[in-house]
């Protein structure tokens, strides 16, 4: 497995392709299964066991929430587990340069 390097993306995605997303995500999480998604080019595998958190951020004249997916890059213990139907498609990539920490996080 090749070494996974830092990284920090934010995509947009038409309504229709984010309420496909949020719907199979919402299957995982209440079936309690891991989950396959692809952002900006990249296949994500989101353990079954993964922090589910909402953030609301509030400055500089706008307002965002973000759905976030976090666990540790060593915990892939549900790896034989079946995931959640087929990864998603991406038409454009937009990657920024920041780095993210020591988690994964899957903005959905």
């Amino acid at each position: 497995m090749a070494p996974r390097v830092p990284r920090d993306v934010e995509q947009e995605y038409p309504t229709a392709e984010v309420v496909a997303k949020l719907r199979r995500l919402a299957d995982a999480l209440e079936t309690e299964k891991p989950f396959r998604i692809q952002i900006a080019g990249e296949r994500i595998r989101v353990p079954a066991h993964a922090t589910f958190s909402i953030e609301h951020e509030r400055g500089d004249g706008e307002e965002e929430i973000e759905f976030q997916l976090k666990w540790k890059l060593d915990d892939d213990s549900d790896e034989d587990e079946d995931d959640s139907e087929s990864d998603d498609e991406d038409s454009e990539d937009s990657d920024s340069g920041s780095a993210d920490d020591a988690a994964d996080k899957a903005v959905v």
